[in-house]
C-alpha cells in the first residue's frame, strides 16, 4: 500500500476551473484509490492505493480520467508520502518557515529542472526573492510578499520548462501532517 499527495494545478484559483473537493475525493473513490482525503478547496489531496504504477504513469492516468469525467483538463502532480517527508525535512529556509511560513512558497515540478533553465530563472529575479532548487522542489522566498511579486508562477514555469504548482509552507506542513492522520 502506497500513500500519495496530490497537488493539482490550477484548480479552484480565482474562480475558475471549478472542481469540489468532495467530488474529487469520490471520484478517487470509484477508480479504487483508498481513503481520499482533501486539504482546502484548492486541490491538495492525500489518498492511498495498492497500484504499482510508476508516479508519472499514475499522474497521466489520473489527468486521462479527470478530464473524461470533469470536462476539463486537470493537471496531477503528485509526490510519495516519503517525498513530501524530505520536502519538509530538507527545507532550506528555516529561519523564513518559522518566521513567515506564508511568504515561503515550495514550487512542485513535474520534472527536475535542468541547470540551465536554473541559472536563466535567477537572472529573472528582480526583487528580493531567492530561491533554492533541491529535486523537483523550489524553495522560493518573498520577503516582500507574493501577490506584488514580478517572480510569478507564469514566469517560473516558463522558464524551468516544466508543470509547476506552489504551495506556501503553512499547506505544506498540513499536507504532512495528514500523511500521518487516519
Amino acid at each position: 500500500m502506497s500513500t500519495w499527495v496530490v497537488l493539482l494545478r490550477g484548480i479552484n484559483v480565482g474562480g475558475a476551473n471549478r472542481l469540489a473537493m468532495a467530488d474529487l475525493k469520490e471520484f478517487l473513490t470509484t477508480l479504487t484509490f483508498e481513503n481520499p482525503r482533501s486539504l482546502l478547496q484548492s486541490g491538495n489531496l492525500v489518498f492511498t492505493t495498492t497500484s504499482r504504477k510508476s508516479p508519472a504513469a499514475l499522474e497521466q492516468f489520473l489527468e486521462q480520467q479527470s478530464e473524461a469525467r470533469f470536462a476539463m483538463p486537470v493537471h496531477y502532480l503528485l509526490r510519495s508520502a516519503d517525498e513530501l517527508r524530505e520536502t519538509v525535512a530538507h527545507n532550506p529556509f528555516p529561519a523564513e518557515a518559522k518566521n513567515d511560513p506564508s511568504h515561503l512558497l515550495v514550487m512542485f515540478c513535474k520534472t527536475p529542472p535542468a541547470a540551465p533553465s536554473l541559472q536563466a530563472l535567477q537572472r529573472a529575479i528582480k526583487g528580493r526573492e531567492r530561491f533554492i532548487a533541491r529535486g523537483r522542489e523550489l524553495y522560493i522566498t518573498y520577503p516582500d510578499g507574493i501577490g506584488p511579486s514580478k517572480f510569478t508562477h507564469g514566469l517560473i514555469e516558463k522558464t524551468l520548462t516544466t508543470r509547476i504548482t506552489g504551495r506556501n509552507w503553512n499547506t505544506v506542513l498540513k499536507l504532512a501532517a495528514m500523511l500521518d492522520a487516519k
